[in-house]
């Protein structure tokens, strides 16, 4: 049989087709645009991402055979406001999960509501890029928009629901929202009353790898595929990637390079970090996992290489880096701002240690530097927490670079484990899939079948005392540069 994979990405949906003994068939990948209204939003339509979705999944079957598709799930951007007014139609473009416009929301929720509280109802406190404090946002600033809202959704939940027909989400996506009791798997009360909102609006919420139902036939119609095609709930990004990457059962570690950066540990059981600098979510390996993410990680590298120095060879600039952990430029990838473990919207982007000798390598060498030191930042409070990990798996665009491999392994000190296929989300949602169609009897065993480490980056003690020196200083510099960030916001 046949599973369909959709990672509903910030920049494009990529779409997977594997079969049933996990052997990748095809892929393809559409993009779509992002609107930044206002500086530090960041919207899109959900109208263009079905659109993509429905011309994807046509072009992904173009040579396959349709009649052996059994099942299509998701990885999905987390995070995303998605609001339907009582008709289903879009009220307003989703805002995202790096949109900033927030703090205010942020602000009453974590000194108001209070944090304590927060992480009593939700084990986690709010941040910006958080669903909550967006709902907070259109009822205090759209008001006329709040008063229309019939569902309330995530982003890939909205794809599931023109497909299926059935509003739904998954625990692990739903983890995101601030809306979830995460211990114990269900819609927190308090916070929906916090939000002036009621559970009726909120989807059903399931294990990742459960079925919500089948294709609506109309829809399974339109891509000739059988009418008994199941749909599983899917995961947030971060959780399919983990299950795309073996990262499952207990004291695993992935490492995802993207657009945003996570650091992701899975664990058989719950556990909430006191300072809540980690997010800590419902896994979907039906368990649960801590996470550390930065909102701008290989998103770094594009910028600095497409806007900055305008070039589309990546490669070729990396391979002028020479003399790794001896760089004296630092750069802070605070381009959007940043959550774990700073929880700091006005964080800023910043160059410091330049002087007249410093080169372009320089720069390149301290964006992918700065990307690998703030990962670190995360996995410091995980040590600190008592975890102990010595290895990680990695996946995201980022992880094609040899070079940034070799930076992550010998940062954190970690041994580095390269999997056959680094799609990630993509798989993890097939996976998931294949998963609800029976083909698997758990997420476990489809990792433990089809999740092959094909390389593994060592770290080199020599290099890794030298990073040590690096990330000394470079844990110096945002203390340094907070104060300024609050003045030029």
């Amino acid at each position: 049989m046949l599973y369909i994979g959709i990672d509903l990405g910030t920049s494009a949906v990529k779409l997977l087709l594997m079969d049933g003994e996990g052997k990748i068939r095809n892929i393809v990948s559409r993009e779509y645009p992002i609107y930044f209204p206002n500086p530090g939003w960041s919207e899109q339509k959900p109208e263009d991402w079905y659109e993509q979705t429905m011309l994807g999944i046509e072009e992904l079957l173009k040579d396959a055979d349709k009649s052996q598709v059994a099942g299509i799930s998701f990885g999905g951007q987390m995070h995303g406001l998605v609001i339907l007014d009582q008709d289903d139609q879009v009220i307003r473009p989703a805002l995202l999960w790096n949109d900033g416009r927030t703090y205010e929301e942020c602000d009453y929720l974590n000194n108001v509501i209070g944090k304590e509280k927060l992480s009593e109802y939700t084990a986690n406190i709010s941040f910006t890029g958080f669903t909550a404090p967006k709902i907070l946002w259109v009822k205090n600033k759209e008001p006329e928009n709040f008063a229309r809202i019939a569902r309330i959704m995530l982003p890939k939940d909205y794809i599931a629901y023109k497909l299926t027909g059935v509003h739904c989400t998954d625990v692990s996506d739903a983890s995101g929202m601030l809306l979830f009791d995460v211990k114990n798997r269900r819609w927190s009360r308090e916070m929906c009353e916090i939000c002036g909102i009621t559970e009726d609006q909120l989807a059903t919420c399931y294990e990742s790898y459960e079925s919500v139902g089948c294709v609506l036939p109309e829809i399974a119609d339109k891509l000739g595929i059988p009418h008994t095609v199941k749909v599983a709930a899917g995961a947030g990004d971060n959780a399919a990637a983990a299950v795309g990457t073996g990262t499952v059962g207990d004291g695993m570690c992935n490492i995802s390079l993207g657009t945003s950066g996570t650091i992701f540990i899975s664990s058989r059981n719950f556990g909430v970090d006191k300072y809540n600098a980690l997010h800590s979510f419902a896994h979907a390996d039906g368990s649960y996992h801590l996470m550390g993410c930065m909102l701008s990680a290989a998103s770094c590298n594009k910028w600095w290489m497409d806007d900055i120095i305008g070039t589309g060879d990546y490669a070729a600039e990396q391979k002028a880096i020479e003399k790794l952990g001896e760089n004296h430029v630092y750069f802070l990838p605070y381009l959007m701002g940043e959550r774990s473990p700073h929880n700091n919207p006005n964080a800023r982007g910043t160059f410091i240690g330049m002087t007249m000798d410093t080169t372009r390598a320089d720069m390149t060498q301290a964006v992918l530097e700065g990307v690998a030191f703030a990962l670190r930042d995360s996995f410091e409070v995980a040590k600190s927490l008592g975890i102990k990990i010595e290895r990680t798996k990695i996946c995201g665009g980022g992880a094609k670079s040899p070079l940034w491999k070799k930076m992550i392994a010998n940062i954190l000190n970690l041994k580095v484990d390269v999997i056959e296929s680094e799609e990630g989300p993509s798989l993890g949602g097939a996976m998931l899939a294949a998963v609800a169609c029976g083909e698997y009897a758990n997420v476990e065993e489809a990792a433990a079948k089809i999740v092959k480490v094909v390389d593994t980056v060592e770290p080199d003690p020599e290099l890794v005392a030298k990073y040590e020196n690096r990330y000394a200083r470079f844990k110096e510099i945002y203390p340094a540069c907070k104060p300024l960030f609050e003045i030029i916001k």
